[in-house]
């Protein structure tokens, strides 16, 4: 049965604080293994020339030596970089570089993940199909559905058939294409589940699919007919989203 190999990491950021969240949230995601974690990007270059990795969660601000310096000074072909900033001046330098991603701080856990499968989609080629006596290892990667508990039963929902997802407290309401549904569910778990890439965090309450966005304005956005609110700490994680589709200019 083909499975696919751990994304080695590691994680440089001058703050203790911003440290330490993006080491838990490394720790929370299975297919991410931390390698090393760095107050400074001359320790976090010292230890690359000896130790390669996948990726590297780069804080961009640093003294000494910027996250923007030492991501020109990695010798092609180096890791992928994602970088981290609490300055949204940085993300048109930092994609003059070849960025995988661009996360601004504060990182939630969701956007977090999003980029971890950003980062796994460009390292890894997706899994061979599963042969007829052979059952799915991911059912969401395979068929595109997942499997949620809805009253006392597993039901099976189809990935394009959610429109969007609204938090109601320890709930979540899916609205598809055949209804409504309240699941007790948290979005990590949710995010977890979902095909990578696809859907997008855009408020603390509402998570929704891209392929069903109809338009985008500063507040809001419309989706399956729906108006839904954009929340101020997620607006540049969605646009920089729909850049890297091709969907946002």
């Amino acid at each position: 049965m083909e499975t696919r190999r751990p994304i080695s990491c590691i994680v440089v950021d001058d703050e203790p604080l911003a440290l330490k969240v993006l080491v838990d949230f490394c720790g929370q995601v299975p297919f991410l293994t931390l390698r090393g974690q760095f107050g400074d990007a001359l320790a976090a270059a010292a230890f690359l020339q000896d130790n390669p990795v996948d990726v590297v969660f780069l804080d961009i601000q640093m003294p000494r030596l910027t996250g923007l310096q030492l991501a020109q000074l990695l010798a092609a072909p180096g890791p992928r970089i994602i970088f981290t900033t609490a300055h949204p001046d940085y993300a048109v330098q930092s994609y003059e570089l070849p960025a995988l991603d661009y996360l601004l701080k504060p990182i939630s856990f969701e956007r977090f993940v999003q980029a971890a499968h950003r980062a796994r989609a460009a390292l890894l080629p997706p899994l061979a199909p599963a042969t007829a006596a052979e059952a799915p290892t991911d059912p969401a990667a395979a068929d595109e559905a997942l499997f949620v508990r809805h009253d006392s039963r597993l039901r099976r929902v189809l990935a394009d058939d959610i429109h969007y997802v609204e938090g109601q407290k320890e709930y979540l309401m899916y609205y598809t294409a055949t209804g409504k549904l309240l699941i007790l569910q948290s979005f990590r778990k949710l995010e977890e589940q979902l095909p990578a890439g696809r859907f997008v965090r855009i408020h603390k309450s509402y998570l929704i699919n891209l392929r069903h966005l109809e338009f985008v304005e500063r507040h809001r956005v419309q989706v399956h007919g729906a108006s839904l609110p954009i929340g101020e700490t997620y607006r540049e994680g969605l646009l920089e989203v729909l850049r890297y589709h091709g969907k946002f200019g």
